[in-house]
């Protein structure tokens, strides 16, 4: 018995955070434009049009280098409200084909076509016509990828960007696979990429004729996932309740903080905030996690689990304290605190759920 080829959408706003902001400010239109912090205050890149991205100004780049890079930069604070808000107003066009969306993040989501509101057979129409109702209605630009998985569309969809639709059909799958670095795997970042590239697998298709012991070795229990990859095959539903695990939150300061009393009380306040969010969601956490980076840009965690969930604010904060004190943050400057919730669980019923707060 054969499995149905499924027709899968993934949809990709085009550098949305600062498309937004250039649509709604007609005099930001055209010129290099980031979204983030101040680069007097250590501020960082969270979003950069295609103009400033020729200049080599990237995400998650503090912006004093992005001036460095393009001196014309225009810089813009981030408004994540309008960004949900048209966010949502993406989704509803993705929903009124169907039901079937599965959200990544606010500037992209997978769709399961296979059958649809709209009566339309082919997928390729179907993106066609997403991506000119996104233009016509909210004034942006979407990329859209089309494959028989969502492995295969969220690659096609960043193959043509901005503006773009690249359609992998069934009979192409293998073609297309051929021309693909090792690093196009889903679950490859630029680390696991280096490891494999140590002992010789360069392309997405080289995994196929590695050794298993090597590939195991290498990567662990990714290999047996990668081999499956590198075939082509990607038996992930689209999920449009797909479970998260995380609720965390974090800041970067504009000098380095040295003093731990006064850490702790930063900490202290992102805890009561933390455990308030979790209690207006109605969520309890098991584990609780503080990350510190130093004024030297090295990054540490620390996390504790508890045998019994909670969103007690006192238990939070102590916790956050304790795992403080187990870091370097007393004799080390320090330049970022976070802390996050994993492991979380609905209230009376242990459904997991997430959400990243800004």
């Amino acid at each position: 018995m054969t499995r149905e080829t499924r027709r899968i959408i993934h949809i990709d706003m085009d550098a949305f955070y600062a498309s937004v902001e250039s649509r709604d400010d007609p005099s930001l239109r055209g010129k290099p434009l980031a979204v983030g912090g101040s680069p007097q205050s250590r501020g960082v890149v969270m979003a950069a049009n295609y103009e400033a991205r020729a200049f080599g100004v990237r995400s998650a780049i503090p912006m004093a280098r992005a001036v460095r890079l393009c001196p014309q930069l225009a810089i813009v604070r981030p408004d994540f409200a309008r960004y949900k808000a048209v966010s949502q107003q993406v989704m509803a066009i993705l929903r009124s084909c169907t039901p079937l969306v599965e959200p990544l993040s606010l500037d992209e989501a997978y769709l399961d076509v296979t059958e649809n509101l709209w009566g339309e057979p082919l997928a390729t129409n179907i993106a066609k016509r997403i991506k000119e109702r996104i233009r016509d209605e909210l004034g942006l630009t979407a990329s859209a990828g089309v494959a028989p998985n969502k492995f295969l569309a969220k690659i096609a969809s960043g193959w043509h960007k901005p503006d773009g639709l690249t359609v992998i059909a069934p009979e192409r799958v293998e073609q297309f696979l051929q021309q693909l670095p090792v690093e196009t795997l889903w679950g490859v970042g630029p680390v696991t990429a280096k490891k494999l590239r140590a002992v010789g697998i360069a392309r997405l298709v080289d995994v196929r004729s590695a050794d298993r012991e090597l590939l195991l070795r290498t990567v662990g229990s990714l290999g047996e996932w990668l081999l499956r990859l590198s075939h082509g095959d990607d038996p992930r539903p689209v999920s449009p309740n797909r479970p998260y695990k995380s609720i965390s939150c974090e800041e970067t300061y504009a000098r380095d903080l040295s003093d731990f009393q006064e850490m702790a009380s930063e900490l202290g306040r992102m805890s009561k905030e933390l455990a308030a969010s979790l209690s207006r969601k109605r969520l309890r956490a098991r584990t609780v996690t503080v990350k510190v980076r130093y004024a030297d840009f090295t990054t540490v965690t620390r996390s504790h689990t508890a045998e019994d969930s909670t969103n007690s604010e006192k238990y939070i904060v102590a916790c956050a304290r304790a795992l403080l004190e187990r870091t370097d943050a007393a004799h080390r400057p320090v330049r970022l605190l976070g802390v996050g919730a994993h492991g979380l669980e609905r209230e009376g019923d242990g459904h997991p759920e997430s959400e990243r707060l800004f």
